[in-house]
């Protein structure tokens, strides 16, 4: 498991948490295996990893929940093919459920400008309009935004550095108006929430002086999506939604977009597009010649 775990960080190029739940699937499965009878995991069948996928339909896991374990699964016996452990991988040939795709939800420019308003002059509404603005002007991810680092923030040049779920870091801007918030956020709130905890160099921390949590974060997004009156619930993923789209409709490409969020794959980037496609049909009118 731990040469497994290393494979996914290294050559996979999985994050942290990423790794963790493949292992912990895999463990899963051996267990499902040893009250099936098969003393080892390389010994399982096509048939055993079909059993299995039906009794966690059975047990009312969900379709995502069941695709990954299925990754999982193929990924850990690919793992043991390069090693030369075993010579076909019984997770291949397994089609995954097919999930619905969710309708993106994302906020138009004016509900962000309302959005940005919501957080008062306290050392907490401070802290939390720097938390919003930036993850505004980023796109960053909950959890890079949790472990971001204060030497990670560069306001003289007005960037911030992301190592994100993957391997390579990247540098984003971060805009005046993050730039302002989180000026704001070091002079006035940062200092009085870590008092004598001057050792912590987390960026964004609670009353206790400690990292916020995810829940944390969370709770601090319901908050303001609640005082805002939005229909949708406001998390994360919806401002970093918000981000991508936006950047797309007033004219950034898709792989400077691609750059910017952290994305391996192009085609995770991609599903954007169709959420702008007038703005591509005002670019093509005004560029082509004979539009």
């Amino acid at each position: 498991m731990e040469q497994f775990a290393e494979y996914l960080t290294n050559e996979k190029r999985a994050s942290g948490n990423t790794a963790k739940a493949y292992v912990r699937d895999v463990l899963h499965f051996r267990d499902f295996l040893t009250g099936r009878g098969v003393s080892s995991i390389c010994d399982a069948t096509n048939a055993d990893v079909v059993s299995y996928l039906m009794e966690l339909k059975q047990a009312g896991r969900s379709k995502s929940t069941v695709n990954r374990k299925l990754a999982s699964i193929r990924t850990y016996y690919h793992f043991l093919q390069k090693k030369s452990q075993i010579k076909e991988n019984p997770a291949d040939n397994i089609r995954s459920p097919k999930i619905e795709k969710k309708k993106m939800e994302f906020l138009q420019p004016e509900q962000i400008d309302a959005l940005m308003e919501l957080p008062g002059d306290t050392d907490k509404g401070i802290r939390d309009r720097a938390i919003l603005e930036l993850l505004y002007a980023t796109g960053v991810r909950a959890s890079e935004l949790i472990d971001m680092k204060l030497e990670d923030i560069n306001l003289r040049m007005g960037f911030v550095t992301c190592s994100g779920e993957n391997i390579r870091a990247r540098i984003i801007p971060i805009g005046r108006m993050a730039k302002a918030a989180l000026e704001r956020y070091f002079e006035y709130s940062r200092k009085r929430f870590v008092r004598n905890n001057e050792a912590e160099n987390h960026l964004f921390v609670n009353f206790q002086g400690k990292p916020i949590t995810r829940q944390g974060l969370w709770k601090i997004l319901k908050e303001y999506g609640d005082q805002a009156g939005f229909e949708l619930n406001l998390t994360p993923q919806v401002i970093r939604n918000s981000f991508a789209v936006h950047m797309l409709q007033n004219g950034a490409d898709i792989k400077s977009l691609q750059e910017l969020m952290g994305h391996e794959d192009i085609s995770a980037t991609q599903v954007y597009l169709a959420y702008v496609k007038t703005r591509i049909k005002d670019v093509y009118d005004r560029a082509h010649p004979r539009a």
